[in-house]
């Protein structure tokens, strides 16, 4: 809105405590249909001249409901000013909703918010670049965790502390926040931690609560003195403080507190580095570790299968996860990714990562990222494992949440899977040789006959998304609008 020549005006949508500068474009997007809602991923800047606006309310309502950030309203040919309706369903709705003059083009306002994205992506670059230099350097010291902590404060502009598993401080640096913070951050550790934390804060450490306050959660039904599940970070805020805390991978219950007075781009990234640099800093025995994989890999490569080289690696059963998240994920990500899961085992090809974890761990969302988590699976079983980690994922995707499970259901059960993948093989042969439909099938099915969703989950036009069903369709020789073949192609997928 400060770029004077396009001449945009805020008309409603945003509390004067908020301002402009507190909603967040992701990117710019123009339809002019009547509902917006299956064209919208989130986070865009919807540009629109009303041509088939006629129900503003229901307008504003789905483009909240899909994620959207603000309206762009264009004068003319439709509308000489925009819509009082719309004003105040914006309003109801805290929609930012802005006034786009006949002499600015809907592209001259996507070429400017995509050139202030990418001067803000390129600060968030140098930065994370800069940080990363700085940590790494500091782990090289010979006392690398204060150093570490030094850094990591000093980048984040704030105070950074390494609290052992009994909650007291092991390290901190930084100047410290309000004994509220600490406070409210030592709540924040216990949310994170495995195990149960002992009472009692310190004036200068963040002390985690007694068992069932405010920012944990009370264990019920649960024996004295036993593990509980915990994610791997939280985040909070007191005040104007913004609070996050981060268990250590293999720093045998450690947590990493930060609070920050501001929240710059690439702030979580920097904090990702740190707890990747302190999990491996504060793991113990890392030099057993690396050579029992080591010896795992040389064995596998020299003929041997997963089977027998899986107790080199941990404790089974084992849970495969793949993850996604905007923009490619490089190594540094990947890694962070793992260490917030709690494992080394992990792999990147660039568009996303794989994390093998040993041992029955509940996988729990992970900011930033969009996860698909197999089933327990044993070592011979890897490979369907990894595929079903796959298909989770592609639903997490098409359905826009977190985190997605693979999915098992009871009548399936029923079925003996040597006879299902028969008759499988049998009813899919026509298309098997085409991975593309089959797999654009699957998808479809999944997604309940969604032409949309299933071209965003696969990444195709839509039009080529009919174009493969119908070719499915003839070369099944099926109607695939009856419920009763679409039930039993998607029982055939599921071990074709």
């Amino acid at each position: 809105m400060a770029r004077e020549e396009l001449g945009l005006r805020l008309v409603a949508g945003v509390p004067e405590s908020t301002g402009p500068e507190g909603v967040h474009i992701q990117w710019v997007h123009t339809s002019e249909m009547a509902d917006p809602y299956p064209y919208l991923l989130g986070g865009e800047l919807l540009l629109t001249a009303g041509v088939l606006l006629k129900d503003p309310e229901r307008y504003a309502a789905r483009v909240v409901e899909a994620g959207g950030a603000a309206i762009g309203f264009g004068l003319a040919p439709v509308y000489d000013t925009v819509p009082d309706a719309l004003v105040a369903a914006c309003e109801r709705h805290r929609l930012p909703l802005l006034e786009v003059p006949p002499k600015t083009p809907f592209t001259a306002v996507a070429r400017a918010v995509w050139g202030l994205m990418a001067q803000a992506r390129l600060r968030e670059v140098r930065r994370v670049s800069e940080a990363q230099q700085g940590l790494a350097g500091a782990a090289a010291r010979p006392d690398p965790v204060p150093a570490v902590l030094q850094q990591l404060a000093s980048r984040l502009g704030g105070w950074a502390v390494l609290l052992a598993p009994d909650g007291s401080a092991l390290h901190v640096s930084g100047r410290a926040p309000s004994r509220q913070a600490r406070e409210a951050l030592g709540r924040l550790a216990r949310v994170v931690s495995p195990e149960p934390a002992d009472e009692g804060p310190a004036e200068d450490t963040a002390a985690p609560p007694a068992r069932g306050a405010a920012g944990g959660r009370p264990e019920q039904g649960a024996a004295a003195g036993s593990a509980r599940r915990a994610p791997s970070s939280a985040t909070d805020t007191a005040g104007d403080v913004h609070l996050a805390a981060y268990a250590l991978g293999g720093g045998e219950g450690m947590v990493l507190g930060i609070a920050a007075e501001g929240r710059e781009p690439g702030g979580h990234t920097i904090a990702g580095l740190a707890v990747v640099l302190l999990s491996l800093l504060t793991a113990p025995h890392r030099g057993a570790d690396a050579s029992g994989r080591t010896a795992a890999l040389v064995r596998l490569l020299l003929g041997g299968t997963p089977a027998e080289v899986v107790r080199d690696l941990g404790q089974g059963p084992w849970t495969v996860v793949h993850g996604a998240r905007p923009g490619q994920p490089d190594r540094i990500a990947a890694s962070a990714l793992g260490a917030a899961l709690g494992s080394t085992l992990v792999d990147t090809d660039g568009e996303r990562v794989r994390v093998l974890l040993s041992g029955d761990r509940r996988v729990e969302p992970q900011p930033g990222w969009t996860l698909g988590v197999s089933a327990p699976a044993a070592a011979d079983e890897l490979g369907a494992a990894d595929t079903a980690a796959a298909r989770a994922l592609r639903r997490a995707e098409a359905t826009r949440v977190p985190l997605a499970r693979q999915r098992d259901t009871g009548l399936v059960g029923l079925v003996a899977p040597d006879e299902a993948a028969v008759h499988a093989r049998t009813l899919l042969a026509p298309v098997a040789d085409s991975p593309a439909l089959t797999e654009t099938l699957r998808v479809w099915l999944s997604l309940h006959g969604s032409w949309d969703r299933t071209a965003v989950a696969l990444g195709v036009h839509r039009n080529t998304v009919r174009q493969r069903i119908a070719r499915c369709g003839s070369l099944l020789g099926v109607d695939l609008d009856d419920a009763d073949v679409r039930m039993e192609l998607w029982f055939a997928l599921r071990y074709g």
